[in-house]
């Protein structure tokens, strides 16, 4: 059955692992796969705002690393403090595959849509300017989907540190 009113995404832009302990992580996946060098950050305030868990606000934060595979980001997510999906999953499945990013055209028209369709947003929040939302498209598509939206502007901050330094 073909939907009129679909999302459409266009490019796959990075794959996620939740983990326990991100050096540790870093470390295996550069000292087994040559996977790096890593970018570290915090997303907690200031930079992080306007987060949400499950349609109500909530504070959360986390630790990211990521590097590039070709043209696909590799992420790695070491929750920190508050409520989160990434808590959650850790709980649930413990370290694993827990989210691929998508391209969209129209960050606000494929939220809109796919919650016609059922799929509501887990979590969101923004990040120096850019918002993020991840999709329960679990199964729908077998894991859960993130998109985002950047403005033209905005720009990531320099990494709190990378791996190898």
């Amino acid at each position: 059955m073909e939907h009129a009113d679909k999302v459409e995404f266009k490019q796959v832009l990075q794959v996620c692992v939740v983990v326990k302990d991100i050096q540790k992580a870093m470390e295996h996946y550069w000292h087994i796969f040559g996977i790096g060098p890593w970018r570290i950050y915090t997303f907690q305030p200031p930079g992080l705002t306007n987060t949400t868990l499950r349609d109500k606000s909530q504070p959360y934060s986390m630790k990211i690393a990521v590097t590039q595979i070709g043209s696909v980001s590799w992420e790695l997510i070491e929750p920190l403090e508050g409520p989160s999906i990434y808590k959650e999953f850790l709980e649930q499945k413990g370290e694993g595959l827990h989210h691929v990013a998508f391209a969209v055209d129209d960050y606000d028209k494929a939220v809109s849509t796919m919650e016609k369709h059922g799929i509501e947003i887990l979590m969101s929040g923004t990040w120096h300017g850019g918002t993020y939302a991840y999709m329960d498209t679990e199964k729908a598509l077998g894991a859960i989907a993130e998109i985002n939206k950047r403005p033209a502007d905005s720009q990531r901050p320099p990494p709190e540190a990378t791996y190898p330094a």
